[in-house]
């Protein structure tokens, strides 16, 4: 017998998977058949990054569970430790909820420690965003552990639906429904460039780039040197302001951080640094950029749907289906400069050539809650073979 009310869990741990989170966050909250449990973490409960378990509860959202896991320190060890320290916490918050299905979305190291600890207290997990791939970065490995750990699965294309049952789980477990961020095109307000400047308080008077670089975790690029290099690129073309936001609580992000500052320092009138735009100053920033600039996921899934282009830089995202308009680059001075000039040229494009997002409609949430509804747990999760002889 299927249950008619589930008590929902959400767990976020950084300002941008809050952002693509929002709608659902919305629609759970106004279902009578659902109760909303918000479990927050990571760099939400961190002056370094902005404090930004504020935004959620400026948002209207109750916060049912807080867990601080963040050490102050800025290497490998310290984020292993930051991850214990989430299971630990994460264990005695989800035996107070009781949720009946925990939602995590994406490859933080955060949501690792939230899906592991759900797992072991047999709590259903719907995963959203697996199947995708980040060579450059240890959140790969991540992603794929968290599917492991998952019992349904909503992607953000068939491709990675494929490659989420190529993992071993079941096809009538995953379901293709879009990226969930793009939920914000057809249901959020975006601000004019006049209002977004007043919001920031920095006078938006020339075209802007929007800028966000995170340290790369696996690989040989040095996160400082790339970053400096994407700085110089910068300077290049003084005619365009800057709107600098803070890097994730990864290996060497801290690193990053007084470099950006002291760019910005340096250049009042033309560069603004802020630890967090929230959601909708992000997007607004977005839809009026002459270009994003960096190595989020956010350029990839869902800049391209702004008809906006995207320097994507270094190994970070590496293998992440992509639009024409995300243009790869290698971290160096000279290539960011020319892509730079390509995306601001609009070069990558026909006149009147139509950018295509591979990653869906903006209608995802409506079918999460769907999946919340229909949901029948079942502990033991068959591994599903696909039929193919390895040689």
């Amino acid at each position: 017998m299927m249950q008619t009310h589930k008590n929902v869990a959400v767990f976020t741990g950084t300002r941008a998977e809050y952002g693509l989170l929002f709608w659902l966050l919305k629609d759970i909250e106004s279902d009578s058949e659902l109760t909303l449990q918000l479990l927050v973490s990571g760099m939400h409960l961190s002056p370094d990054f902005g404090d930004t378990y504020q935004q959620i509860e400026s948002d209207g959202f109750k916060i049912d569970e807080k867990i601080e896991i963040l050490l102050s320190s800025d290497s490998a060890v310290g984020t292993a430790k930051s991850m214990g320290l989430g299971v630990l916490g994460f264990a005695d918050a989800l035996a107070r909820m009781q949720p009946d299905v925990l939602i995590v979305l994406g490859d933080r190291f955060e949501a690792l420690a939230a899906a592991q600890t759900a797992m072991i207290l047999r709590i259903p997990i719907i995963h959203l965003h697996g199947g995708e791939i980040t060579e450059g970065a240890y959140d790969d490995a991540i992603r794929h552990a968290i599917t492991k750990l998952s019992y349904l699965h909503g992607t953000s294309t068939d491709e990675y639906r494929q490659r989420v049952i190529q993992l071993g789980e079941s096809p009538d477990r995953v379901r293709n429904v879009g990226a969930i961020g793009l939920d914000h095109l057809n249901r959020a307000s975006f601000m004019s460039i006049l209002e977004l400047s007043e919001s920031l308080k920095f006078q938006l008077v020339n075209p802007y780039f929007v800028v966000t670089y995170h340290p790369v975790t696996l690989g040989d690029e040095s996160p400082e040197e790339s970053f400096q290099s994407l700085l110089d690129a910068l300077d290049e073309y003084p005619e365009h302001q800057v709107i600098l936001t803070y890097p994730n609580a990864d290996d060497g992000g801290r690193r990053i951080i007084p470099l950006l500052e002291n760019y910005a320092a340096k250049r009042p009138n033309r560069v603004l640094a802020i630890p967090s735009l929230g959601q909708v100053r992000y997007l607004s920033a977005i839809k009026h950029a002459a270009a994003v600039i960096g190595n989020s996921s956010s350029g990839i899934i869902e800049v391209p749907a702004f008809d906006v282009p995207t320097v994507n830089i270094g190994l970070r995202q590496k293998g992440r289906l992509a639009a024409k308009s995300v243009l790869n680059v290698d971290a160096t001075k000279e290539s960011i400069i020319r892509a730079i000039k390509m995306a601001v040229s609009r070069e990558y494009k026909s006149d009147g050539e139509l950018i295509v997002n591979p990653y869906g409609q903006g209608d995802t949430s409506a079918q999460v809650i769907d999946m919340i509804k229909t949901l029948q747990f079942e502990p033991c999760k068959s591994f599903f073979d696909l039929n193919v002889e390895i040689e």
